[in-house]
């Protein structure tokens, strides 16, 4: 696959890292609870109080792994679990200081073992009731949760969730101060690529998760969304009302996206996935394939995380290319 310098310094590289000496997230130097606690926050329609923050957190997806790691807090992690793709490298040391409890999701019994106060999903998947790891079975166990917003039955996903995100894990943990920080700096970037793009007409653009009989898109209720418009592109599909979902391959035909977006991740590599799209008789005459425009994004990039603000810059040096 090759890679195009971004647009802007990948800020999501940049963890933002305790210094060893500071006492543990929410508690003074004496041990007495820090400002801030107790903390109620409402989830995805769960409300919890925290008296003080989690201490054996088990994060499942990469993306919500991430956040963690982002804000310092592998300390406070005693497992995690399912990548999609290879960890940021300035993130790597410290995610290998946590333990892996399964390549995929663990089974109920081998995250029970990891003794965790708090689970923390990236994907409704994460917390599925039928093999033992809904949230209702988890509560019921001691454990609190949370799932990523992402995922909320809820309107459209903007970068504003991704900032409350940010910050109600940060509140959680103790470290607000750092969320803030990772918040102001996110900002700051998303405002330089805009002034970047300036006066640039928008590229209409497909994205290519998967799919052979159907192409698996994203919709316009993720904030993969948001990323492609941020980026100067316009998402072909954003009348899907779903985060990622099928499109026929009449719909992408008609519709003549002028780039195509590929999400790379997995077993099928970038290269098979464009060889599908130029082999294809059907498609021949879609600008996008014509033209052979693709541009690429990993997976983990492309969902609310802190990967988004420094993608948002990656697209659109793949989209606009001249700015």
């Amino acid at each position: 696959m090759t890679w195009r310098r971004p647009l802007l310094p990948a800020l999501a590289l940049v963890p933002l890292l305790a210094a060893c000496s500071a006492p543990a997230p929410g508690t003074t130097p004496t041990g007495k609870a820090a400002p801030g606690f107790p903390y109620t926050v409402t989830n995805c329609g769960v409300t919890t109080t925290y008296q003080a923050p989690p201490k054996r957190a088990v994060t499942m997806n990469q993306h919500v792994t991430e956040v963690m790691l982002a804000l310092g807090l592998e300390k406070s992690l005693a497992g995690t679990a399912y990548l999609d793709d290879a960890v940021l490298p300035a993130y790597k040391k410290a995610y290998d200081s946590v333990p892996v409890l399964a390549e995929e999701y663990p089974s109920k019994e081998a995250l029970l073992a990891a003794n965790p106060d708090f689970v923390y999903g990236g994907y409704a998947s994460a917390f599925d009731a039928k093999a033992g790891r809904g949230r209702d079975d988890l509560k019921r166990s001691g454990i609190e949760s949370r799932l990523n917003t992402e995922y909320c039955p809820s309107g459209a996903t903007s970068f504003d969730d991704l900032y409350r995100e940010v910050r109600e894990v940060g509140r959680t943990f103790g470290v607000a101060d750092r969320a803030e920080k990772w918040n102001r700096e996110a900002r700051a970037a998303l405002t330089a690529t805009e002034q970047r793009l300036k006066g640039a007409p928008p590229v209409s653009v497909f994205v290519y998760d998967s799919g052979d009989k159907t192409a698996f898109t994203a919709g316009g209720k993720g904030i993969g969304n948001e990323l492609i418009t941020r980026a100067g592109g316009r998402n072909v599909f954003a009348d899907l009302d779903k985060t990622f979902g099928d499109a026929t391959w009449e719909q992408v035909v008609a519709r003549r996206p002028e780039v195509v977006v590929i999400y790379d991740y997995g077993t099928t590599t970038v290269e098979q996935k464009k060889r599908r799209l130029l082999d294809d008789p059907a498609l021949r005459e879609v600008p996008a394939i014509r033209n052979r425009r693709f541009a690429v994004l990993p997976l983990s990039d492309t969902v609310l995380g802190v990967r988004a603000p420094a993608a948002v810059g990656k697209l659109a040096a793949q989209l606009h290319p001249g700015r």
